[in-house]
């Protein structure tokens, strides 16, 4: 492998190359309009106070030109983050420009923060990390030269010697000799801080995108491995839709077939044809029961030995519905977790009008809640309220809603693989209802399932004519 030479190595560190870009949040303009007025307010404050002390009061200068001056460096602030290269590069020239035409407000605190904080904002925020490179390259040169023609051809080491022999002055060095030294500290310091501190936010910026991508991509990958799984046990039930009850079918249209040729003729013959078709359509149920049973059982079926559940079959106990969710309540009860139940009406005995389906999508979410909590949470108190709001009239829209809410926070190792909650979701969506889960500003969790309730029972009233249809020609 190729070395990287050291110039390789310091335009990496300040990401030159990387396609990423820093890009201002929403709001932070308010946030930085903050900041510039506040530098501001500061400035000129700081102005008055050493023109008090008469430290900083040219005699050539007026007023309102030293703040005006002093204004004109804090006003780019208000785009260092959308323009920060450019706002860097002019907090440079005004640095130059009040040093050249002011020196004593040059000196000022405020004024060095305010190249400093120009010169920060520019490493952090810039977008193009080549043109961070020329830029600093630029100002160090400026830098050095500003230096070097200060020492030579200003006035400030004269001016410092002669007020610290005034003062008495006794150290290691001289005067002018402690002057050069501090100044090109300060600067050295100044320059190597803002450009560290603006990479490090850059840097630090950077990895969070990195670690927020990563997780959006993990979200993505995981809700395609759900969805994959979902179309794998789809595929697996079509497969043995295909293979059972279809050859099932098959053999009892063949039969019966044959029974409606030699019904007249042979009657033993067609007997046992009938008799056949009679066997298939017995295999066929349990066929469709089974499957039925590996959708509804879930984790019930899944804990069960194999063997038992192919030959015990699926229970022939009614489907739960609204009645029971008061003894699931109930059974959730134990050490530790109380469970507290409500049934809301409007008006009263409206949860019977609930059709079967409806009612067992409400049981099985709320089944689902419950376990939730005991397993994922460190709730100590859980309420289960189920609303029944049935439309007096065709002006209106009824609804069935249950809801879960706990006091817990998540257990630490207990996230789950999501398949609970796109249940939850599945079952709603089969009845055109809606499942909100998440965790509530006020503490705990909640699970909220609702389903439009005129939009069930004209299903219901559709099946049940349906039906009656069915029978009436059968009886005929």
């Amino acid at each position: 492998m190729a070395q990287v030479s050291r110039a390789e190595r310091f335009a990496r560190w300040f990401g030159a190359g990387d396609d990423w870009e820093r890009v201002p949040e929403p709001g932070r303009a308010r946030f930085d309009a903050r900041v510039a007025i506040l530098f501001a307010l500061c400035a000129m404050a700081t102005l008055e106070l050493y023109r008090s002390l008469g430290l900083a009061a040219p005699l050539d200068r007026p007023v309102w030109q030293q703040h005006a001056l002093l204004l004109a460096g804090i006003v780019p602030l208000f785009w260092r983050r959308r323009f920060p290269l450019t706002v860097a590069v002019l907090g440079q020239l005004h640095f130059f420009t009040v040093g050249v035409t002011m020196p004593q407000v040059a000196y000022l605190l405020v004024v060095q923060l305010l190249c400093f904080f120009g010169l920060y904002s520019g490493v952090a925020w810039a977008r193009d990390r080549r043109a961070l490179l020329v830029v600093l390259g630029a100002v160090l040169i400026y830098m050095i030269g500003w230096l070097a023609w200060d020492f030579a051809l200003g006035n400030s080491i004269a001016q410092m010697t002669a007020e610290a022999a005034g003062r008495g002055a006794a150290g290691l060095v001289s005067p002018p000799v402690a002057w050069v030294l501090l100044t090109v500290f300060n600067n050295v310091v100044f320059f190597l801080g803002a450009v560290l501190l603006g990479q490090n936010s850059w840097r630090s910026a950077r990895r969070s995108a990195i670690v927020a991508e990563q997780r959006n991509t993990i979200a993505r990958q995981a809700h395609e491995l759900r969805d994959r799984a979902v179309v794998q046990e789809r595929l697996r039930i079509a497969r043995e839709l295909h293979d059972v009850v279809a050859h099932h079918v098959s053999v009892m249209g063949v039969q019966a077939a044959a029974a409606r040729r030699v019904l007249d003729r042979r009657p033993d013959a067609a007997a046992q044809a009938l008799s056949q078709i009679e066997e298939s359509s017995r295999q066929s149920v349990a066929e469709m029961r089974r499957l039925l049973g590996t959708l509804r059982a879930g984790e019930d079926a899944a804990s069960e030995p194999s063997d038992s559940v192919a030959e015990q079959g699926v229970s022939r106990e009614p489907e739960p519905g609204l009645a029971r969710v008061a003894d699931l309540v109930e059974q959730a009860r134990g050490p530790g977790l109380a469970v507290a139940y409500d049934l809301v009406e409007e008006p009263a005995g409206a949860a019977e009008t609930v059709p079967a389906p409806m009612g067992l999508s409400v049981y099985r979410i709320v089944q689902e809640a419950l376990s939730n909590v005991r397993r994922h949470s460190t709730a100590a108190r859980v309420g289960v309220v189920v609303r029944v709001i049935a439309a007096p009239g065709r002006g209106t829209r009824g609804y069935v809603e249950a809801e879960v809410v706990d006091n817990g926070r998540p257990r630490a190792g207990t996230s789950g693989t999501g398949m609970g909650l796109l249940g939850m979701r599945e079952r709603a969506s089969s009845h055109g209802g809606l499942v909100e889960a998440g965790p509530r500003l006020s503490g705990g969790y909640r699970v909220r399932a609702r389903f439009p309730l005129d939009q069930a029972l004209d299903q219901a009233f559709d099946q049940a004519i349906d039906q009656t249809i069915d029978q009436t020609g059968e009886q005929a």
